[in-house]
């Protein structure tokens, strides 16, 4: 059972007894009708959630024969809480001010009486009696609609916050689309328009072998630009992955495509999950690209191998032998690393060796696809 329920049961427990109580108090033991009368009302109030009207009806006898009418008034109450028809309302008010107001039987009425000062203040206070659990009743209803109309308002600007907020980042990803497309889609087509010609047009073998390195590599960069582009115009209509997912199985076609002399080492179970596989790749080809941006010339060696339910990962390059070019970067790359590695519950660390190379070490706890 709900605490709702418990909490509704233990209330009407309560009138009950107050009601039972009042009858006790304000009744004759030698009355029996309107013992039964304030018995059966007590009973009655049981009905009142879900029958109200009944209920005030079973109540009324009560305040009729008897002084007994704190269940004709808990009854008038609830009806007003959870009715919305006024003139019903009333007409209840009034049917109980005037069995309240005439005495019982009802051949006991002097006419003469009535317009006696006391009986126009009792008839006052009769009404005033009735009026005031109906207006109370009403003054509840409204405060229980007010507080869903507020609940109601609550969900809708909340809704629209998000709309707004959805409207704000299609906004900008297309901006962001527009900007990669014009500008990064232009430079990196430029480059491998140069480097076809240069594939062709150098008298050079090995001028010719960078220059198709450099195209193959801008052609990739230009799918993978396009797939991006396609992704941020979508706005995130639906879930989609920003680039290729690549595995180990694509470490081969990166170390052939770096434009470096590497050494690849692996000794790895199968069944590794697709993430660790991910974070793998990108370490490789994070290395790889600071070894080719930085140490012009190095040789490099990538092992991978898993011990202890460590998989470790290492990329070893030799010293440069020419000299590097400046190269524009945001110097995120280790950082973006290490933030791939703690998510995988990881470490990343880097350093130069003795002979002038440099490694970066990558270590993840290695756990196996069921």
């Amino acid at each position: 059972m709900s605490p709702r329920r418990m909490r509704a049961l233990l209330m009407d427990a309560v009138l009950v007894v107050a009601s039972l109580l009042d009858l006790w108090v304000n009744s004759e033991g030698e009355d029996r009708l309107a013992i039964a009368f304030g018995l059966l009302a007590a009973l009655a109030l049981v009905l009142r959630r879900h029958l109200p009207l009944t209920t005030f009806v079973l109540t009324l006898p009560t305040a009729l024969v008897g002084d007994a009418a704190l269940a004709t008034l808990i009854a008038l109450y609830t009806l007003s809480s959870l009715n919305r028809h006024r003139s019903v309302l009333a007409g209840c008010a009034v049917t109980f001010a005037v069995c309240d107001f005439l005495p019982w039987p009802w051949s006991e009425l002097e006419v003469g009486e009535l317009s006696e000062t006391y009986s126009l203040v009792h008839l006052t206070y009769t009404f005033a009696t009735a009026a005031a659990p109906v207006f109370l009743g009403q003054l509840v209803q409204a405060r229980r609609e007010l507080s869903l109309r507020l609940a109601e308002i609550s969900e809708a600007r909340e809704q629209e916050q998000l709309l707004t907020a959805q409207a704000a980042l299609a906004k900008e990803r297309a901006q962001l689309a527009r900007e990669m497309h014009d500008v990064v889609s232009h430079k990196v087509s430029l480059i491998a328009v140069q480097a076809g010609a240069l594939q062709v047009g150098s008298p050079d073998a090995e001028a010719r072998s960078t220059g198709a390195t450099i195209r193959r590599l801008s052609v990739q960069t230009l799918e993978e630009l396009r797939h991006m582009v396609g992704v941020l115009r979508a706005s995130g209509s639906r879930p989609t992955e920003l680039t290729p997912q690549p595995s180990l199985a694509d470490l081969d076609q990166l170390v052939a495509s770096s434009g470096i002399e590497t050494q690849l080492e692996t000794v790895l179970p199968d069944g590794l999950p697709p993430t660790l596989q991910r974070a793998v790749y990108r370490t490789v080809q994070e290395a790889l690209t600071n070894v080719r941006k930085h140490a012009p010339g190095a040789t490099a060696t990538v092992r991978i191998h898993q011990r202890d339910g460590t998989l470790r990962i290492t990329i070893t390059n030799t010293a440069p032998t020419r000299p590097a070019l400046p190269l524009p970067g945001a110097q995120h790359g280790l950082v973006g690393l290490r933030q791939r590695a703690e998510l995988h519950g990881g470490t990343v660390t880097s350093g130069p060796t003795t002979d002038g190379g440099y490694e970066l070490r990558l270590e993840l706890p290695a756990i196996n696809s069921p």
